[in-house]
């Protein structure tokens, strides 16, 4: 005993030191947000599409560039005696010394490259765009999924409680049985029936928390939190197992949601920017074949002392005209590289749109028979608990077998079972039809 009551304290101040954390829809969206690497390095890839579209606006301004330059070199001639017609002459040692300084400045402007320069900006541009689309629409399905394993989860612990209310009333029913056993009112068949059902009872649970620990461990490892620590889940569910439901008014018709996705998802956008990024590619192809036209100016000067600097300079302008004649068909191979890329990216946009129909009118037909398999199943649990309390009462009154009483019992305990998981099944339904249409607000969670 007091073993037991020492063990209780110990569980008791552990649970102190370390309490449980628990967790709301909110703070876990944000929780996945903030720690995925994938918004993370899509964030730092804007950065550098922001540089693209620096780089290609300066395309158009002139190159400029600055010399300067010292120079300092020291001859010495030895001299000596030399012989000249018979006279001995000595030359005397010579020592010179020469300094020089020199600066110079050119610029270079492009004139004309067949149009590659602003073909180039609204590449780097529609690049830019693109990437904001995709990290949006990044940031929507890693807010889908946050929400929808949330929900998993929380659904995993109701269908363990479930099973936990059904070994309860086993175990009620266990000794209910045993009792009228020992006053001869029901056979030793009924108990050992009972104890068996019993036994399946606690089996089942045991499942149950199995499926509820590993769906936890899994959503926590997808948050990036340490699947060990003690975390639970805001319940969002009231009276056991209802949860508070607001149906949405589907529009009935399918085409005009269609629509709607196809202007609101950004990585449908994102698709067609890509290939109008790709159309770009094939204008600066192309322009391998057309001449180019730049001017260029230098300035420069040299002496030799820095006071008579800038006295005597050169000056030159001049323009600078290039045709190309033949390349090697090298210009025609990257045109038809440029050509078979915009074919793939008008073929990537085609096969997205489809893709987004076929998921639009999945979860359209989803949602609604989601919506009326939520009223049956309701339904269901009220049938099958009246059922049971009914089978229950003539059990006890003799007029039916225990096996009819276990049958009632298994069909509750079902029609439970598919009320939690319709319910669950109807709301990750709704957020996926917000997902699909494009219009998950994600930002509300940052």
């Amino acid at each position: 005993m007091r073993k037991g009551i020492i063990f209780s304290l110990i569980i008791f101040c552990a649970a102190a030191v370390y309490p449980q954390k628990t967790l709301s829809l909110s703070e876990v969206v944000k929780i996945a947000l903030q720690k995925n690497t994938n918004v993370q390095k899509a964030e730092q890839g804007i950065q550098v599409y922001k540089s693209g579209v620096k780089s290609a606006y300066g395309d158009l301004l002139p190159s400029l560039s600055a010399s300067g330059g010292w120079n300092w070199s020291r001859t010495v001639e030895e001299g000596g005696d030399y012989n000249i017609g018979g006279v001995t002459i000595t030359a005397p040692k010579k020592i010179s010394q020469n300094r020089n300084y020199s600066a110079g400045a050119s610029a270079n402007l492009t004139l004309f490259d067949g149009l590659s320069n602003f073909a180039n900006i609204s590449k780097s541009e529609n690049n830019l765009e693109a990437a904001k689309y995709s990290l949006e629409r990044t940031r929507q399905n890693i807010a889908y999924l946050a929400m929808s394993g949330f929900y998993d989860v929380i659904n995993a612990k109701k269908l363990m409680e479930v099973k936990e209310l059904d070994l309860k009333w086993n175990q009620k029913n266990y000794e209910i049985i045993l009792e009228r056993n020992k006053l001869g009112n029901v056979t030793l068949a009924d108990v050992y029936a009972q104890q068996v059902k019993v036994g399946n009872a606690e089996l089942e649970l045991i499942r149950a928390k199995n499926s509820y620990e590993t769906t936890r461990s899994e959503y926590l490892y997808y948050l990036g939190l340490d699947v060990l620590e003690d975390y639970s889940f805001d319940d969002p569910t009231i009276n056991g197992n209802e949860l508070t439901l607001e149906m949405i008014a589907l529009d009935p018709n399918l085409k005009s949601l269609i629509e709607k996705a196809l202007t609101n998802r950004s990585d449908f956008k994102s698709a067609k920017l890509n290939y109008e990024s790709a159309l770009d590619d094939i204008t600066i192809a192309k322009a391998g074949h057309l001449p180019s036209l730049s001017n260029y100016y230098s300035y420069g000067t040299n002496a030799n002392q820095v006071k008579q600097m800038f006295k005597s300079y050169n000056t030159s302008v001049g323009l600078s005209l290039n045709i190309p004649i033949f390349s090697g068909f090298s210009v025609e191979n990257r045109v038809e590289q440029a050509l078979v890329q915009a074919k793939n990216s008008e073929l990537d946009v085609n096969d997205l749109e489809r893709q987004i129909k076929k998921e639009m009118q999945k979860t359209y037909l989803d949602l609604q028979a989601s919506e009326k398999r939520v009223d049956v199943s309701r339904n269901n649990v009220t049938a099958a608990s009246e059922n049971r309390k009914i089978e229950q009462e003539k059990y006890s009154l003799g007029a039916t077998m225990l096996l009819n009483v276990l049958i009632a019992n298994s069909d509750y305990t079902n029609a439970l079972t598919n009320y939690v998981n319709a319910q669950f099944e109807y709301v990750k339904l709704k957020e996926q039809l917000e997902y699909s249409l494009g219009i998950l607000d994600y930002k509300k969670f940052e």
